[in-house]
């Protein structure tokens, strides 16, 4: 079952509030420090609010994700997993500017966020709130700004056995941009979850992002299947590199995501084929 599937209910909408994360500290928050750069070590999650951090908000294949109050989250890998590799990551990804959550502090599998109120992208999709066009034209803006930041230097993966191993990048890879990882917040679009980030490059992630798109659409029993096909055809004529050169790379990626399951990996080969017709047909003959 794909992961729109897994993520939407009968009425096209998701099944909880989304994980609300936002792109700016707030000082007032009682309790809770602020926003550091991300030069500046992070203070560890307040025992109090670990051990009690109020009710689920949400939860994913790997993680849960916790109310503390109408501004922070907890966000805890039930594995115990340490996140501190997707911290490092995403505080240089916001110290440039980039509209992701900030992180206010971590201790091993906790990380203190902030909230932001509003609808996925899935949500308002299904809710006809914004149009497939416009849609491809957040997923494809999101890709731009976030591969024009540079690669932290030296920055390597603290957990390589949570995800294939690969060549490493000039740039950050979210390699999980999807309608459902997008908060449309009052500021703008945010991009959440960075469980897979990485260093790579612009087209493995436009390729993978891709991938997850298309695996909806080659999914005969699904009933969003033609809206993810016009999704694609849409995202892929706004991106700025092509994504073919990764695609066989993308794939592999793909179907070795530990977050998976079964009826998902079975749909990458022909989701891969889907992206490789439709960016051949696209482009002219030489």
């Amino acid at each position: 079952m794909p992961y729109y599937r897994r993520c939407m209910n009968s009425a096209g909408l998701a099944p909880n509030d989304p994980v609300h994360e936002s792109p700016g500290p707030s000082d007032s928050t009682p309790g809770v420090p602020t926003a550091r750069r991300a030069s500046q070590p992070l203070p560890p999650v307040d025992p109090a609010l670990a051990a009690d951090p109020g009710p689920l908000l949400a939860s994913g294949e790997t993680v849960d994700v916790f109310a503390l109050d109408e501004h922070t989250v907890l966000r805890r890998y039930r594995s115990g997993r340490d996140a501190t590799h997707e911290v490092d990551l995403l505080r240089h990804a916001v110290a440039h500017g980039f509209p992701a959550p900030a992180v206010l502090a971590a201790s091993g599998p906790d990380l203190v966020m902030e909230r932001v109120h509003g609808p996925t992208l899935l949500q308002a999709l299904g809710a006809e709130e914004i149009s497939l066009s416009d849609a491809a034209g957040i997923l494809a803006d999101l890709h731009a700004r976030l591969h024009a930041i540079p690669a932290p230097p030296g920055w390597t993966s603290s957990e390589p056995e949570a995800w294939p191993l690969f060549p490493a990048g000039p740039v950050i890879v979210h390699l999980d941009i999807h309608p459902a990882n997008v908060i449309l917040s009052e500021h703008g679009p945010v991009l959440v979850d960075w469980s897979n980030s990485r260093t790579g490059t612009p087209e493995l992630d436009v390729a993978l992002t891709a991938l997850i798109v298309a695996e909806v659409a080659v999914d005969a029993g699904g009933i969003y299947s033609q809206a993810a096909r016009s999704l694609l055809v849409a995202f892929l004529h706004a991106i700025h590199v092509d994504p073919l050169g990764a695609l066989d790379a993308a794939a592999a990626l793909r179907s070795a995501d530990p977050a998976l399951v079964p009826g998902e990996q079975e749909l990458v080969p022909a989701a891969a084929r889907l992206v490789r017709d439709l960016i051949e047909v696209a482009t002219p003959p030489a």
